[in-house]
């Protein structure tokens, strides 16, 4: 089916729904499902397990009510910043944990504390890995909790690498998602999980994902 095949193309494409809904004559909201009910797939592949050097730190996105009609503040202009850095009542926190394997996993934080990482870590890092990540006390509670081995860099104080050890590989992933990001001039927040495992999918297969892909995981 011609019709399907091409919405199948832009979805991988990733172009805005109202492009989708424009090039295919479609409601916006039909193109959404479609997006939706593919992003279903990818949003739950992780890796189950993390060995040897796992390098971990988190990247911010802008909390967003995109979509939502009532809001109690002003309408913000789409792909907006926040008034600060790191974490804040505007900035969602997301842990990204890789190995020099490229296995990875994330997850959406509700904050930097160890119980906030062990639920994230916990389940999936090696008894035997080692740790990576900056000096901050959640990980330095967690790993001493999980008996993990653990290796803080100040990065405050300058110190990116000690010895073999840095976090330079999940650094470049999470620029890599953030530039990936771009083209949806912010996220929904609460599909953000979803877009996190498209981009996953994404830098995993080098954008190879072909439109006959999307059909299989769009209809399981």
């Amino acid at each position: 089916m011609p019709a399907c095949s091409a919405l199948e193309q832009a979805i991988v494409e990733g172009i805005s729904l109202r492009k989708v809904a424009g090039r295919l004559d479609i409601h916006v909201e039909t193109a959404f499902r479609w997006r939706h009910r593919f992003l279903a797939e990818p949003k739950d592949v992780k890796a189950k397990a993390l060995q040897g050097t796992v390098e971990a730190d988190e990247t911010y996105f802008l909390h967003s009510r995109k979509g939502q009609r009532k809001l109690d503040r002003p309408a913000r202009k789409r792909g907006g910043k926040a008034k600060k850095r790191g974490l804040s009542a505007e900035q969602v926190p997301v842990l990204i944990a890789r190995n020099r394997s490229a296995a990875m996993t994330d997850q959406i934080l509700a904050d930097r504390s160890a119980r906030s990482i062990e639920a994230a870590l916990g389940p999936v890092i090696a008894k035997s890995a080692v740790l990576v990540s900056d000096a901050a006390g959640g990980y330095r509670a967690f790993a001493s909790q999980a008996k993990i081995a653990h290796v803080p860099l100040n990065l405050s104080a300058g110190e990116r690498v000690f010895g073999d050890y840095h976090i330079q590989n999940v650094n470049n992933y999470c620029s890599r998602r953030k530039g990936w990001m771009l083209r949806f001039r912010g996220v929904a927040t609460k599909y953000l999980d979803s877009y996190l495992g498209w981009h996953r999918a994404d830098d995993r297969e080098g954008n190879t994902q072909s439109a006959s892909r999307v059909l299989a995981a769009a209809w399981g």
